[in-house]
């Protein structure tokens, strides 16, 4: 499908090509905009068990148009495994049992500090920054949207500019509590899943929570069958269309528009 940009807006930063992030707490991968031009920044967060490796591919063959793309991997190894397999926070138990509540924010107070590093020191606006989460990664980029819209109120109580993040993709990643903000959060967010019993998924209560705390959501439902990611053109063109109404182009010298023609990951 075609994927058109929208004009940003007068936040845009006057860099085509931004620094690339350095002092960031967290092993990951970096890969400027195919086009040279660095004007949306994709964070891809991984689901339990994996690591930032495969999302850095994905994100590459994403090729999306002036969006330069960060694959983070999650700070905690899962214990007890031989193999390369990370969690955003603690999951299991001392039984090996799933926690039913756990707590994420070890994790978002470090995404705090990666975001701090890729505004102050890469020139990075707030909202030309995206994330696509999976599962535990969707729900760590939905309670940091929070986290960060809290944290913008409260700014804006002492009078500085109130701003959101660009969008979030998650993909079958719930919130992880009940939201008790008292003002949504802007940040557009698409909820994609596969329905029930399929695993992972959302819930309708986990839905009716995400359009408690964010007064932009769209839901996007895959096949009943087939892996946790979207596995084909058809499945991504919903998360490709949102995109297109969500990323910000620039104007580059000689070219009027912007087009990409995007085939779904191989």
């Amino acid at each position: 499908m075609e994927v058109h940009l929208r004009e940003p807006g007068p936040s845009q930063s006057l860099n085509r090509v931004k620094k690339s992030p350095s002092t960031i707490p967290l092993p990951f991968s970096y890969t400027p905009s195919d086009d040279g031009t660095d004007e949306n920044l994709l964070v891809l967060l991984h689901g339990l068990g994996d690591t930032h490796v495969p999302f850095a591919k994905l994100g590459r063959q994403l090729k999306l148009p002036q969006t330069a793309v960060l694959a983070l991997r999650a700070p905690e190894k899962i214990p007890f495994l031989y193999e390369e397999a990370y969690q955003w926070y603690s999951s299991f138990d001392h039984l090996g049992d799933l926690i039913d509540r756990p707590n994420p924010t070890p994790a978002l107070d470090i995404l705090s500090k990666v975001f701090s590093h890729l505004v102050k020191d890469c020139s990075w606006p707030t909202d030309r920054i995206h994330l696509l989460g999976f599962a535990q990664g969707g729900s760590v980029a939905l309670e940091f949207a929070i986290k960060f819209w809290r944290e913008q109120r409260a700014d804006s109580e002492s009078s500085l500019p109130v701003s959101s993040l660009g969008s979030i993709v998650s993909i079958s990643g719930p919130l992880l509590s009940y939201p008790t903000i008292s003002s949504s959060s802007p940040t557009p967010v698409i909820a994609v899943y596969r329905p029930p019993p399929a695993e992972p998924s959302l819930s309708p209560a986990d839905l009716t929570a995400l359009k408690k705390a964010f007064s932009s959501v769209r839901e996007a439902k895959l096949g009943a069958k087939g892996p946790g990611m979207p596995s084909s053109k058809e499945e991504w063109e919903p998360i490709m269309r949102f995109w297109s109404e969500r990323l910000s182009r620039r104007q580059v010298e000689g070219l009027y528009e912007v087009l990409s023609g995007i085939a779904p990951p191989n």
